[in-house]
């Protein structure tokens, strides 16, 4: 990680190595804490934001379902990320918002304990790697499952969520591969430790429905671009053995951006490297991002 000067912390900009919380904080103990991923882009008109205003409301909603009151409001998250990137001089990063309960009542029950947000932007490349954005990567089918609906809110971006995403990333980067491909409790794909998972056949684009996923901000951007271009997009179930014979893979996300994928499981994926219809995806998502298309300006919130 490559380190800013500041962090955001409450309302007030503090140095980042003084950016710190107490041991007994609750959520470093139990885990009930949301966040955030986004990505701010270098454009020519500076720094723009790549749907900010949908992350936030995404950040606001994960709060509500799982009952914390978020002291601050939208617009001030929003002005706060924006200086933010200011104060660390910063054209392109990474926005990390996270909101988790602090020390106090310790125990099973948060609702007591003070709610602390933060806002931590810093420079961080390809999340699978810029070989991996251009040749694609290998994953492997985890022997953890996705989260059931009824165990876990899947809908939110919860801080404990991600032990299972942990789990599996760790099981696939030990035996040889880049990233973990998880399956529901039915069996049929779910998403990737931290992306969304898109498959292509016969033209078809396809992708499993959101239930039971998160609702991924860069998948529906997919999902809008490739309408827009002409292609056809499907939401539907998709088995295991229906990505062996894929012609063409991806992974999405906010780290990951649009990440091809050229093996699975040892099985090689259409012809092993990425395909047409996701390098054309790519080509248009990147210039989207970087202010290339005016079709999508209303996709970046430039940095006031």
């Amino acid at each position: 990680m490559i380190k800013a000067d500041y962090i955001w912390f409450d309302g007030e900009l503090v140095r980042w190595e003084d950016a710190k919380v107490h041991l007994l904080t609750h959520t470093l103990h139990y885990g009930l804490g949301v966040f955030e991923g986004i990505r701010c882009y270098n454009t020519k008109k500076g720094p723009a934001i790549f749907r900010h205003h949908e992350h936030i409301e995404r950040f606001f909603k994960s709060a509500h379902i799982v009952y914390m009151k978020m002291p601050f409001s939208r617009e001030e998250i929003r002005k706060a990320t924006f200086e933010t990137i200011k104060a660390n001089n910063l054209k392109e990063c990474y926005i990390r918002p996270i909101a988790f309960y602090a020390e106090g009542a310790m125990g099973l029950y948060p609702l007591n304990n003070k709610v602390h947000v933060a806002i931590i932007c810093w420079e961080w490349g390809a999340y699978l790697g810029d070989e991996g954005l251009k040749k694609g990567i290998r994953c492997k089918i985890s022997s953890f499952n996705r989260h059931h609906i009824n165990v876990s809110m899947t809908k939110a971006k919860v801080c404990g969520n991600y032990v299972n995403s942990q789990l599996a990333k760790i099981e696939a980067v030990e035996d040889g591969y880049d990233e973990a491909l998880m399956l529901n409790v039915d069996g049929t794909v779910a998403e990737g430790s931290g992306e969304n998972i898109f498959i292509v056949r016969k033209g078809i684009i396809k992708t499993p429905p959101v239930a039971g996923i998160l609702e991924g901000i860069t998948r529906d951007s997919v999902i809008t671009i490739a309408k827009d271009l002409g292609l056809e997009v499907k939401e539907d179930l998709i088995t295991r053995d229906e990505i062996y014979i894929a012609d063409e893979m991806f992974l999405c996300g906010t780290a990951a951006e649009i990440t091809p994928v050229r093996e699975v499981d040892r099985r090689v994926i259409g012809e092993g490297r990425p395909g047409p219809i996701t390098r054309k995806l790519q080509e248009v998502f990147f210039k989207v991002v970087r202010g290339e298309d005016p079709r999508y300006e209303h996709w970046l919130d430039y940095v006031e």
